[in-house]
């Protein structure tokens, strides 16, 4: 890096959605960063989206290619990406092909290219795109050492931040990665039947930033990067005060509740299927107000069929979702990873200042893992939503249908929840009734008898007491007494 007071060394933002988060405002002014990975993970868009952010806040860019491929050809497949503008080629960014001087001149002739080109146009950033083919063309390591030591140096002298796009080096670390300011590695897993790409910063001079990995994605708009939501919240986000309540929708699950469900607090709503989850979130989203707006995060019912359970066994959901009031953000379960999916939410609590959450479904954040433990990624998520004053209910299914054994699913999670509240089937006879029961309010006292629960056009109904599931129980055989296990 430069040898100016680190006081005095500004940020270059990247301009690339949530890399400059991690980088802690962006890459430093006059650096020389490498950014590597295998072909096809997105070095030359990240170079060009780069490029481009910079010309557009008004700094000469310098983009040189050592890769065979012409420049026009490259330009024709980035031509499509939101971030292009021709209009800044040949006036804010300059591409220069140094393949030819680079074979014929070998490092030397490259270096002196970069000098008259970085000089005579000015340029405050430089790419230099397929850096590989001039580890190449080094006849040792010490040749090359002593190239990036002087490119390093012009660079410094012109206040010109540089970027060396190139290939994993086969030796760890490579001569050129012991002197370099950063290194952001990219790379492309495979996960069961879909692929990943991850990003790692493995080495950033002069400021903390995110490590390990994080999840990125290259769509129309270039390349999108998703922090690690556990890497961005800060883990004291409780807020002390006065415990309020929120109603659950349902003035005998209120009672149950002691008076609703803790303001702020995180509710795990367990059970098998067809039991009433969904319903009871719905009934909880049904009082969502202009002033304190709901949202349905769902994997598995589309917005159409939302609309028509609603329709059906909630009309006053129906209500809200017309209005406005709540939204539903629907995301099949094997289209994203889990800080795309926490992103996306967290961004629609905020600018719509949601106050009641409904996570339909917590198999589809399982579905989301990949070989990362859900733990971490959870809590984070619960303290984030409880520093924005959000409410949160979030369904998780069970396999058991019937039976004396409840087996809780995604372990660890029971112990970031406030609260829990069970749902299940149970056979007396020749009927199928289902139960309802409070196992956990934190830090508050609650109704822990059991409640028969059933259906009407109005939605879910309670038992007012629990005289007709003590009616239904003693039928039981001691060995179906219910017992909870974890996944």
């Amino acid at each position: 890096m430069n040898n100016k007071d680190p006081h005095q060394l500004t940020r270059v933002p990247s301009g690339i959605k949530g890399l400059d988060d991690i980088l802690g405002g962006g890459f430093f002014g006059g650096g020389l960063y490498i950014v590597e990975g295998p072909p096809g993970v997105g070095k030359t868009i990240l170079g060009n989206q780069i490029c481009f952010n910079q010309a557009s806040a008004g700094s000469k860019v310098l983009y040189v290619t050592l890769i065979a491929e012409t420049v026009g050809r490259m330009l024709l497949n980035i031509k499509s990406l939101t971030f292009f503008n021709e209009s800044e080629i040949g006036e804010g960014i300059v591409y220069v092909s140094g393949f030819s001087a680079l074979k014929e001149r070998g490092l030397n002739g490259l270096l002196h290219l970069l000098r008259k080109e970085v000089g005579s146009r000015k340029a405050t950033t430089l790419i230099v795109d397929g850096f590989a083919s001039a580890s190449d063309h080094a006849q040792s390591h010490e040749e090359l050492k002593l190239f990036v030591q002087q490119l390093q140096t012009q660079a410094d002298a012109a206040d010109c931040t540089v970027f060396l796009l190139t290939n994993p080096s086969e030796h760890t670390p490579s001569s050129e990665e012991t002197m370099v300011d950063g290194i952001i590695n990219l790379k492309t897993t495979i996960h069961e039947w879909r692929s990943a790409r991850e990003l790692c910063v493995r080495k950033f001079r002069g400021s903390s930033y995110l490590q390990g990995v994080h999840s990125y994605d290259i769509s129309e708009n270039g390349l999108t990067v998703y922090p690690r939501l556990e890497t961005l919240v800060s883990p004291n986000t409780d807020v002390n005060g006065e415990l309020q309540r929120v109603s659950s929708g349902n003035s005998r699950l209120d009672e149950m509740l002691g008076g609703g469900f803790p303001a702020r607090s995180a509710t795990m709503l367990i059970g098998p299927s067809g039991t009433g989850k969904t319903t009871i979130g719905l009934q909880f989203l049904s009082l969502s107000t202009a002033s304190e707006p709901g949202l349905l995060l769902g994997f598995y019912e589309t917005p159409a069929r939302i609309h028509l359970k609603a329709k059906a066994i909630c009309p006053s959901m129906t209500e809200q979702l017309d209005a406005g009031h709540v939204q539903i953000l629907w995301q099949a379960p094997t289209d994203q990873f889990l800080d795309e999916l926490a992103d996306r939410m967290l961004r629609d609590i905020k600018r719509r200042k949601v106050k009641r959450l409904l996570i339909d479904g917590l198999g589809g954040f399982k579905k989301a893992l990949r070989a990362r433990p859900i733990e971490p990624f959870f809590s984070a998520l619960v303290h984030e939503l409880r520093s924005q004053a959000v409410t949160t209910i979030c369904t998780a299914e069970v396999m058991e249908i019937v039976g004396p054994t409840i087996t809780v699913p995604l372990q660890g999670l029971s112990d970031v929840t406030d609260n829990h509240i069970v749902l299940r089937f149970v056979e007396s006879g020749a009927s199928l009734y289902r139960i309802i029961s409070v196992l956990k309010v934190r830090d508050s006292a609650f109704d822990s008898d059991l409640r028969q629960l059933s259906f009407s056009a109005a939605g879910i109904e309670l038992a007012e007491s629990s005289a007709s599931a003590k009616s239904i129980l003693p039928r039981l055989s001691p060995k179906t007494e219910p017992t909870l296990t974890q996944e």
